[in-house]
């Protein structure tokens, strides 16, 4: 059997889905987008009234995609075909119509001619929507191109992100936050808040077990659908899931990007978020949003009921006074927000034991580079973004260090990120983050990889000095799953890449040295010894080897009995959807909830609306 080359490899279990064909349509600016879109538009109404499903799938281009995020099931599924979307019709939806409206999702010009492809050749008409479904509504967008003088939809793309009954209580909205005249049993906003957190006489319908940006945006999603909710967290404060990781860490995202549910990063933010100023900014946040937090706080015991539909949660809760309480917890949902990754991959090397230096240890355990350490020695296991940031840490410092890269590496300069992974979507001066969102979310994930492709293209010629300079230094790069580049690595790998922030530079001048090819055989006592043979001298050594997938920490958390019910996570299935994340992960009353910012701010919401959905009996466990 054929070994899978690492450039190539994807989660365990994941669809390496196909890259999209362009479809081939003919620039026309004299064409009136709005009559194109109100005549599809309305054919496609007309026919869902019928149930005509043949109809409606002959809307579409042959391999035309209908993307859906609870718009018509409980669920995220991408049609491909007529093939598909006729079977996908006749098993039944709750999506009614679809409308387009200047004003709605957010203001906008309606439908317009633009290009879907870089280079401009492939033309058509896009238009956002309002999703009306049986439950409520959400945004959508649509992309028709013109096809033997017909136009067609390429993609469509519906959701559903508010309940009917169920609105969130933002803009006209608001609470009053007082209650005028004669009240006797009146509490200030203090003692209530105190109430509401400790959780005095009642349980949360919701757990959340961690208090990152997973756990903080979740529980505000909840809290603006008043879904009682309590995150716990075993680290002593808010934030510390990035105050206690390695002391240069700095976001490689963009702060365009990088912005929680409902309060924006203020405009003089700096570009890239030091890790100690993000996590003073999530305690903040959470703390303005009034969102229950017990820091301190570990899950002892958890069990499932069947009958009862609902979890008995134990949970050991050390107060600031010292005090230790226990609370058994009735939630009838729990969600596990412990980051995308499980476990860490920590090697057991042979002689460790034996290792005579000061630092041996995980990236995750690594607190920073000794200061004026010249003359010390360092080895590096790993080639990715903590083993590259942890390595110019070492050499800023004076160290003599060395990277072990085992297989090649994705590469992608900090400003190729900016230019093309993130403009014009997240920019400075770019669209409101919701409509950003919605543009980056729509397109089916094969779409999304063919665009990828191209923008890849443009990335090698851009980054080729610092690509060969690698390349020649020892350090191997490559391009990713169907050369696709970094960002399709990270959805169909979770790793395996470098956000170039300057330690490319280190390597090509020789500051940073690089042995390629070959893993570890041994720790010595002064250093490390490779396949090859050969040896490395070492005061420190750091295993930047990352984590495993994060179902492991399902099984840490809930045991094997609820962990054998989650298949593994991350990566695409074979519709181009994320597998388990955000999704009903295979155990009733159980969520998993990651990702990036970005995600956690988008996909929180969806979360959030499922979750609702559940208690209020409008869907299935």
């Amino acid at each position: 059997m054929a070994t899978i080359p690492s450039s190539q490899r994807v989660v365990p279990g994941s669809v390496d889905i196909p890259i999209a064909q362009w479809p081939t349509s003919t620039k026309d600016d004299t064409v009136d987008a709005l009559a194109v879109v109100t005549e599809v538009i309305g054919s496609l109404n007309e026919s869902l009234s019928k149930k005509a499903h043949t109809a409606i799938a002959d809307l579409f281009i042959e391999k035309g995609y209908w993307r859906d995020h609870l718009g018509m099931t409980w669920d995220f599924r991408t049609m491909k075909g007529r093939d598909k979307i006729i079977p996908f019709l006749h098993k039944g939806h709750h999506l009614i119509d679809v409308q387009f409206n200047k004003d709605y999702p957010f203001k906008n010009n309606g439908p317009k001619i633009v290009t879907f492809r870089g280079d401009g050749s492939s033309p058509g008409i896009e238009c956002y929507l309002r999703t009306g479904t049986k439950h409520g509504l959400g945004p959508g967008l649509v992309r028709l191109v013109q096809e033997s003088g017909k136009w067609k939809i390429w993609f469509l793309y519906t959701s559903m992100n508010e309940l009917h009954d169920h609105p969130e209580p933002v803009g006209p909205l608001r609470p009053n936050g007082v209650q005028h005249g004669l009240n006797i049993e009146r509490k200030n906003w203090l003692d209530r808040r105190r109430a509401e957190s400790n959780f005095e006489g009642q349980d949360p319908d919701v757990l959340i077990i961690g208090s990152g940006q997973a756990g903080l945006s979740l529980q505000a999603r909840l809290k603006m659908l008043n879904v009682p909710t309590l995150a716990i967290d075993v680290s002593e404060n808010i934030g510390d899931n990035w105050r206690n990781r390695y002391h240069q860490l700095v976001l490689h995202d963009a702060v365009w990007y990088d912005h929680m549910p409902y309060i924006n990063f203020p405009d003089f933010w700096p570009i890239f978020t030091p890790k100690d100023k993000l996590a003073d900014f999530l305690k903040s946040y959470a703390e303005m949003l009034e969102l229950n937090v017990w820091n301190s706080t570990s899950l002892e015991y958890s069990s499932w009921d069947e009958k009862k539909k609902e979890w008995t949660a134990v949970l050991k809760r050390k107060k600031k006074d010292g005090t230790v309480e226990v609370r058994v917890m009735h939630p009838k949902h729990i969600v596990q927000a412990t980051g995308h990754s499980g476990k860490k991959n920590a090697p057991d090397f042979k002689g460790m034991e034996n290792f005579k230096g000061d630092v041996l240890c995980h990236s995750s355990e690594f607190r920073g580079a000794k200061k004026d350490a010249k003359g010390r020695k360092a080895v590096v296991i790993g080639a990715c973004n903590s083993a590259l940031d942890i390595s110019h840490d070492f050499c800023e410092n004076g160290y003599d260090v060395t990277i072990v890269q085992r297989s090649s590496t994705t590469v992608m300069t900090s400003k190729s990120v900016l230019d093309l992974l993130l403009a014009p979507s997240y920019c400075e001066g770019g669209p409101p983050v919701e409509e950003a969102d919605l543009t980056t979310w729509a397109k089916p994930g094969e779409v999304y990889k063919a665009i990828q492709a191209d923008l890849n293209d443009i990335q090698q010629v851009r980054d080729k000095e610092i690509l060969e300079g690698l390349n020649k230094a020892g350090f191997k790069t490559d391009r990713g799953p169907m050369d696709c580049g970094l960002w399709l690595k990270y959805l169909q790998r979770g790793g395996g890449y470098y956000i170039d922030v300057g330690a490319s530079q280190l390597i090509i001048d020789g500051k940073v040295k690089v042995k390629h090819g070959f893993g570890i055989s041994e720790i010595l006592p002064h250093g490390v010894r490779l396949e090859d043979g050969t040896e490395l001298e070492a005061d420190e050594i750091v295993c930047a080897t990352g984590y495993q997938n994060m179902r492991t920490a399902t099984e840490v958390i809930f045991g094997e009995e609820v962990a054998s019910k989650v298949p593994n996570v991350w990566g695409y299935d074979e519709e181009g959807e994320t597998r388990v994340m955000w999704r009903k992960s295979g155990h009733p009353g159980l969520w998993l909830h990651g990702g990036n910012l970005a995600m956690c701010r988008y996909f929180s919401r969806l979360v959030a609306i499922q979750i609702t959905a559940q208690l209020k009996g409008l869907s299935e466990a």
